[in-house]
């Protein structure tokens, strides 16, 4: 299984459970800061900050509608690749600190030429059950998971 040559794919679609968790943190974080003793012209561009933050985050990293969303991923010989509509597949290094669990995986990656790291996290309602079972055994037990990127 951990062969090189062996291709390995993957694609997600947008998680209803993450939209619900996400829903319920931003409620809570808003209730937060109406019933906390902040004057209100502090509390009013907090608000706003979450509000901005639900419409940049939940079209890219939970129902994945944007160009940019990243929707699948694959290991053939030139490495990891990450695809997204507007950029189609691109090459990635995973983060170690990448978590597989039953219910959850979170993919850490950075792009070549990046500085800093993205993540996407992978719900079990994003994937058939044996997709998201064969996409945590890959990342758990992969030998080259961690390696650099073909052609850097």
């Amino acid at each position: 299984m951990s062969s090189p040559s062996e291709c390995f794919e993957c694609r997600w679609q947008g998680s209803r459970l993450l939209l619900t968790a996400y829903l319920i943190c931003q409620g809570l974080a808003q209730s937060a800061l109406w019933l906390s003793t902040t004057p209100w012209w502090l509390c009013l561009p907090a608000v706003a900050l979450c509000l901005a933050h639900a419409c940049w985050a939940i079209p890219r990293r939970i129902l994945l509608t944007h160009a940019r969303a990243v929707t699948g991923l694959r290991r053939d010989a030139l490495g990891w690749r990450l695809f997204c509509r507007a950029e189609g597949w691109q090459a990635v290094r995973l983060g170690r600190d990448s978590v597989a669990l039953p219910g959850l995986v979170v993919l850490k990656f950075v792009r070549p030429g990046h500085w800093f790291g993205e993540s996407q996290c992978i719900v079990r309602d994003a994937l058939e059950a044996e997709q998201h079972r064969r996409l945590r055994v890959r990342l758990k037990f992969s030998r080259r998971r961690w390696a650099e990127v073909a052609g850097q």
